[in-house]
C-alpha cells in the first residue's frame, strides 16, 4: 500500500495522547484523590465552588478539566488494549484527509492484503472535549486483523471546535476515503460507521445525516456518503439525547451537573444551549428513519449513559430500522461501567468483541 508522509508501525505501540473515561453524565468523573474523607470532602467543595464561579463567565476551565480526566483514563485504556493487539497489521499513520491542521486519520490493514478491503470507520470518544485516535490503536488492530481496513479519524474538539464542525470534518474524512479508495486499498461500497461514547454519537449522527430526509439541511452538514454504501453502524456507550444529558435543566445543582454544563456550553458555543434549535439537532433519537443502517448497540448495566442506548434501540425499532443489542440486566456482576467493552481481560468485553466481529463479518460480506 502506498504511503504518504507515513510509516509502517505496529499499531499496539501507539501512545494515547488523551483519554477514554466516562463521559460526564449522571455521575461525576473520578476527579478526586482518596486521601481521607475530610480532605476529599474539602477538595470536592473547593472544586465545586471553582466550577460554579468559572461557569459564570466561561465553560473553558470545566471543559479542559474534563479533558484532563479523560486523558488519564485514555492512557490506561491504550496500555491495556496494546497487550491484546495482534501482529500482522500495518498502520498508515496521519493520512491527511483535509486542509485543517488536525484533519488526519490512521488506517489499519492486515499485512499482505491485496484485494480492496471493506472499511470500518471508528470515531473515538471523549465527551466532545477529549480523547484521541491513538488511544484505541490496539482495538483498531484487533478489528483489522479479521480482514477489514479500519480508519480512525481525528476530529475537532471543544472548546476549540463547536458543533457541528466535527460532523463536517467526519464527512470530509469519509469523502477522502471514498475518493482515494484505490490508492488505500479500500472497497468504498462496503462501509460500517462505528464509535464509542461521544464517538458513537458522532457515528450515529453521520448515519442519520445520510439516511434521514431533510436532516442534513437542518444540521447544515451535507452528507458525503450514499446510504447504499453504509452496511451498518456499531455504537458503544454513546449519548444520543441532549435531554437525557440534562440540557434542559434550569440550573446545575451538583458537580456532575456543572461538568455537563461546561461540556455542552463548550461544544455548542452557547451559554443557553438548551434554547439553540441547531444544537438540538445533536439529539439523534429525534431524526431516525427506516433507512438507518443496521445497527449493533451496546452499553454496560452500570453506565450512566445506559438510558441513551436503550432509547436509541427503541426508537430505531419504532422507525422500522434493523437493530441488534447487547445489553446486560441490572443485576449483572460485576457491574459494567462506561466503555466496558474495552476491557478485553473481562468476560463482558470479550463477549462484545466477538459479537461485533460477527456483526462486521455479516454486514461487510461481499
Amino acid at each position: 500500500m502506498e504511503r504518504q508522509a507515513s510509516e509502517r508501525e505496529r499499531p499496539g505501540d501507539a501512545t494515547a495522547a488523551a483519554g477514554q473515561a466516562a463521559a460526564p453524565a449522571a455521575a461525576a468523573p473520578p476527579l478526586l484523590p482518596e486521601h481521607g474523607r475530610l480532605r476529599t470532602r474539602a477538595i470536592a467543595t473547593a472544586l465545586d465552588l471553582a466550577l460554579h464561579a468559572t461557569l459564570l463567565v466561561s465553560p473553558r476551565p470545566g471543559a479542559l478539566l474534563v479533558r484532563r480526566v479523560f486523558a488519564a483514563g485514555g492512557a490506561r485504556t491504550a496500555r491495556a488494549l496494546a497487550r491484546h493487539a495482534p501482529d500482522g497489521v500495518d498502520l498508515l499513520r496521519d493520512e491527511r484527509y483535509g486542509p485543517g491542521r488536525g484533519m488526519l486519520l490512521d488506517l489499519y490493514r492486515p499485512v499482505g492484503a491485496e484485494d480492496p478491503l471493506p472499511l470500518v470507520v471508528w470515531f473515538h470518544g471523549g465527551g466532545w472535549v477529549g480523547g484521541s485516535k491513538e488511544e484505541l490503536a490496539g482495538w483498531m488492530a484487533t478489528i483489522a486483523a479479521r480482514g477489514h481496513a479500519v480508519a480512525a479519524p481525528r476530529y475537532g474538539l471543544a472548546p476549540g471546535t463547536r458543533y457541528p464542525a466535527a460532523l463536517s470534518e467526519a464527512m470530509a474524512a469519509l469523502a477522502h476515503l471514498r475518493r482515494d479508495a484505490g490508492r488505500l486499498g479500500l472497497d468504498a461500497d462496503r462501509i460500517v460507521l462505528a464509535g464509542d461514547s461521544a464517538g458513537a454519537q458522532l457515528a450515529a449522527q453521520l448515519a442519520a445525516l445520510a439516511t434521514t430526509p431533510g436532516y442534513a439541511e437542518q444540521v447544515g452538514v451535507p452528507s458525503t456518503i450514499e446510504p447504499e454504501r453504509l452496511r451498518g453502524v456499531v455504537l458503544a456507550c454513546g449519548p444520543y439525547d441532549l435531554d437525557l444529558l440534562g440540557a434542559g435543566r434550569a440550573r446545575a445543582a451538583t458537580t456532575a451537573d456543572r461538568l455537563v454544563r461546561a461540556v455542552l456550553w463548550a461544544w455548542s458555543g452557547r451559554r443557553r444551549y438548551a434554547a439553540d434549535r441547531r444544537f438540538a439537532t445533536a439529539s439523534v433519537v429525534r431524526h431516525l428513519s427506516p433507512a438507518f443502517p443496521p445497527a449493533l448497540i451496546t452499553v454496560g448495566n452500570a453506565d450512566p449513559l445506559r438510558a441513551h442506548s436503550e432509547l436509541l434501540a427503541a426508537r430505531l425499532a419504532e422507525a422500522g430500522a434493523e437493530v441488534e443489542t447487547l445489553f446486560f440486566g441490572p443485576d449483572h456482576r460485576p457491574p459494567l461501567g462506561h466503555e466496558y467493552q474495552f476491557d478485553l481481560d473481562g468476560d463482558a468485553g470479550r463477549r462484545f468483541l466477538a459479537r461485533m466481529l460477527d456483526f462486521l463479518a455479516r454486514r461487510l460480506a461481499p
